[in-house]
């Protein structure tokens, strides 16, 4: 990051990455029980357990690892913790999804900054730094 100036660092956080497990495995357990009714399965109960255990297992294994990431923005790039490294001109939209934020390239490339505790924030100063006008999603 010679010669640029730092305008905004993110980090993925611990309550938002806790509470969209939550949700996650809340409406995994209603659809599989769902699924499972609908099959005619009279043990549907089972979903209601299994889902939010598969959840927490998957939460708990990536924890380590999701919860590391940070995302330091520039004036000229927006760079990751493991690596990405992606110019402002090259930004076309930056969307919300939840508690993250997608940016998508002028080729294509996709790019997910995960459990963002203000994504509305983060989205609208990406925006900015890239010269990106919208409407209100």
């Amino acid at each position: 990051m010679n010669g640029e100036t730092v305008l905004a660092e993110w980090q993925a956080d611990r309550s938002t990455y806790i509470q969209d497990h939550v949700i996650i495995a809340v409406i995994g357990a209603v659809i599989c029980s769902a699924v499972l009714i609908w099959v005619g399965n009279s043990s549907f109960w089972v979903a209601f357990v299994a889902a939010p255990l598969a959840v927490a297992v998957r939460g708990v294994y990536l924890a380590s690892e999701e919860l590391t990431q940070t995302w330091v923005l520039t004036n000229d790039t927006l760079t990751s913790s493991n690596g990405k490294r992606i110019p402002l001109v090259q930004v076309k939209s930056v969307n919300r999804l939840g508690s993250a934020v997608q940016l998508v390239t002028h080729a294509g490339d996709k790019h997910l900054m995960k459990y963002l505790p203000d994504p509305k924030s983060v989205r609208t100063r990406i925006e900015a730094a890239c010269n990106i006008e919208r409407g209100e999603r």
